[in-house]
């Protein structure tokens, strides 16, 4: 059970790190799988409480780049529920008027995957509820490096000149261009770290830490995390009277 903060702000942009799968399925004596199955059902409880509630993006950590180091079979069966979960959710995040984006370097992923992807993407383009972004074979750094590898590009075929490169024109050649930071990042299992997560984005980001494990995050958990974003003043560097 979660003590429920009174939500007092409801930000534009939450961004999630999903962490605790694995730890919540072995404190069950279970397989690791189970953990991310487990957690599957939380995304669906997560992203449809964030639509109702009025949050305009929704960011997920789903599989990071060092993901991609852990054990061939893990990995097999991240793919497996990945492919299951656009399969299974594609026509509800459509008629819930989901917007679908996804972030990282897709050419790790599999060819079907891939195609996947682009076809949620296409059915949920024109939708005007909750965009959610799942963050996939995704790396800030990597990120923050292709985009200023674009910077370069364009600079050195005279598209744009060294003084005029400012921060604004940085992130329109990240992977986020057209979204907002996030306002509020929220991290599940008591870990307290953003591992390589939005970096360029977060920079004056509200951290909530949680001690659940994602596969227990509901919408009780969601609102509590909430209603300590809206306890917080954010004041950018200024000061407030």
């Amino acid at each position: 059970m979660h003590a429920e903060k009174p939500v007092t702000a409801i930000p534009r942009h939450v961004a999630i790190i999903m962490d605790g799968n694995g730890r919540w399925a072995k404190a069950r004596h279970l397989p690791r799988v189970a953990g991310h199955r487990k957690g599957m059902e939380a995304v669906r409880v997560v992203v449809r409480a964030a639509g109702e509630l009025g949050i305009d993006y929704l960011t997920l950590f789903g599989f990071s780049s060092e993901n991609w180091k852990r054990p061939e079979a893990e990995v097999s069966d991240l793919m497996g529920l990945l492919r299951l979960y656009l399969r299974r959710e594609a026509r509800e995040l459509h008629a819930q008027g989901v917007r679908l984006r996804v972030i990282g370097d897709r050419s790790r992923l599999a060819p079907d995957i891939q195609d996947q992807l682009m076809g949620v993407e296409a059915m949920t383009r024109d939708n005007t509820g909750l965009t959610l972004v799942i963050a996939l074979s995704y790396g800030g750094r990597a990120e923050i490096i292709c985009a200023a590898q674009q910077v370069a590009e364009d600079v050195k075929r005279g598209v744009l000149a060294p003084e005029d490169i400012t921060e604004e024109t940085f992130s329109a050649h990240l992977f986020t261009g057209d979204i907002p930071d996030p306002d509020l990042l929220i991290r599940t299992s008591g870990e307290k770290r953003i591992s390589n997560f939005l970096l360029w984005q977060m920079a004056y980001t509200e951290f909530v830490f949680i001690d659940t494990f994602w596969p227990d995050f509901d919408r009780a958990a969601l609102l509590s995390a909430l209603g300590e974003y809206g306890q917080r003043e954010r004041r950018y560097g200024a000061i407030v009277a």
